[in-house]
């Protein structure tokens, strides 16, 4: 017989040997028996099943919720309830990859009705935690408990941050059956993932509208959560289940002024990029240049060069004029303005009198900010990045980015923000981009995705 026990986010086996388990266990001579990741806990009672071995489990603290009721009166749609089904057909293990404004939290919500597992929901805010709590008390007519942002009550259903998921992950890790990821493409972050091996947890979920990573590290979560198991795409959707869109790409050019200061920083930054044959386009290239920088005076005076060509490209004069003018045009249609920084979000507030959310916005503000858009109480919202993701935002109809990084998660996630779809809504996203710079390299590699062609 084989007895389990969980110890510390670890699978201690005792009576068996290292041998007869799977891959990753050891003989941990402190307590004379084998020991192993807690996320091992299903391939080891598969194990002693093919081996015919008896298992005493006292390994897991759940027992399943065969009371949990789902209360919605929502019908899944016919996209939904195949994403449940694969989920299901897959061993209750996988990613669904929808669109922004899908429904993925219904989904999620179905997925965790048919498992009825005691279930932890980790999500990258608090904002998040608390918008996943509302909406599960009122599916599940059950109290939801809340780890972190200065709650801890740990409850069948809970909701968490991933930083207190990793925080607490040798204390509850055998507290679940089912973890379910919002925003997954978070996941894959080291510390994270460290704490995604100590639950014992077999069935698993993520969700997200963004599957791939620029550093490509959505790979690493085949093994720790399971394959992509349904997916479908804006241009899969739109219409029927999105609002229709368009999207409107303008150039703008610097003045004499700002093109001569740009040229000039540039080719700081770029000389010494040369000079020291740093390979930018390599998957560590900006870890190079930063240590480099940091080493001569030359480094620090290209670092200062590259962010004053940066602050010239994503501020010029034209692009606010650019920006004035759309939403002059598009005035009675909520809009979000996304900048790459706080300054530039900073500037455009105080220069057009538009409300601002930043990193430091405090919640109570963020709240009254979101809540007096959707009532119509504020035309525009500007932001840096804080609004990319993990907002629910179904008034907005147009979105203005002025500046933003290369990426494609980025790109699609800041449209997806005005894709809930609505009676007649015609979204439509403006890309504003200052020609001769850099800006327009980075514009086609963040529109390297279906939802632009």
């Amino acid at each position: 017989m084989w007895s389990l026990r969980f110890h510390g986010g670890t699978l201690v086996v005792e009576g068996a040997t290292a041998d007869q388990l799977p891959a990753g266990f050891r003989q941990d001579d402190r307590v004379g028996h084998p020991r192993g990741h807690a996320w091992l806990y299903p391939e080891v009672l598969e194990e002693a099943e093919a081996q015919g071995v008896a298992v005493e489990d006292g390994a897991r603290d759940w027992a399943p919720l065969a009371g949990l009721r789902h209360c919605s009166e929502r019908t899944p749609r016919d996209y939904q309830r195949e994403a449940v089904l694969a989920w299901q057909g897959a061993g209750m293990r996988g990613a669904v990859v929808l669109p922004t404004g899908t429904g993925k939290t219904f989904v999620a919500e179905l997925c965790m009705a048919a498992a009825r597992l005691p279930t932890l929901v980790v999500t990258p805010t608090l904002d998040l935690v608390s918008q996943w709590h509302a909406g599960l008390e009122v599916a599940f007519a059950s109290e939801v408990g809340i780890l972190g942002g200065g709650h801890h009550d740990v409850r069948p259903l809970t909701v968490t941050t991933y930083d207190s998921f990793h925080l607490h992950a040798a204390r509850y890790g055998d507290r679940f059956g089912l973890l379910v990821f919002d925003e997954v493409h978070h996941l894959p972050a080291p510390a994270w993932l460290a704490a995604a091996e100590s639950f014992l947890a077999p069935a698993r979920l993520g969700l997200t509208a963004t599957w791939e990573r620029e550093d490509g590290r959505e790979d690493e979560l085949r093994e720790i959560l399971g394959p992509v198991v349904y997916r479908k795409e804006i241009t899969e959707l739109e219409g029927e289940y999105l609002a229709d869109y368009e999207t409107v790409r303008l150039t703008v050019r610097l003045s004499a002024e700002e093109q001569a200061a740009y040229d000039a920083a540039r080719a700081t930054f770029t000389d010494f990029v040369r000079r020291h044959r740093i390979p930018l386009g390599a998957p560590n290239g900006w870890q190079v240049f930063l240590r480099r920088t940091a080493q001569s005076a030359s480094g620090r005076a290209a670092f200062k060069a590259y962010r004053e060509s940066r602050r010239i490209a994503h501020g010029t004069e034209r692009k606010l004029e650019v920006l004035a003018q759309i939403l002059r045009e598009e005035r009675g249609r909520p809009a979000i303005v996304f900048t790459n920084d706080n300054a530039t979000a900073y500037r455009i507030s105080r220069e057009l009198l538009l409300p601002c959310i930043s990193h430091q916005t405090d919640v109570k503000e963020r709240r009254f900010l979101l809540e007096g858009f959707e009532q119509g109480l504020f035309p525009a919202i500007v932001t840096s990045r804080v609004l990319n993701e993990g907002v629910d935002l179904p008034a907005a109809e147009v979105a203005v980015v002025l500046s933003g990084s290369g990426t494609v998660r980025e790109h699609v996630q800041r449209l997806g923000r005005i894709l809930r779809p609505g009676q007649g809504k015609q979204a439509v996203l403006y890309e504003v981009v200052a020609a001769g710079t850099a800006e327009e390299r980075t514009s086609q590699r963040r529109r390297r995705h279906s939802a632009y062609r």
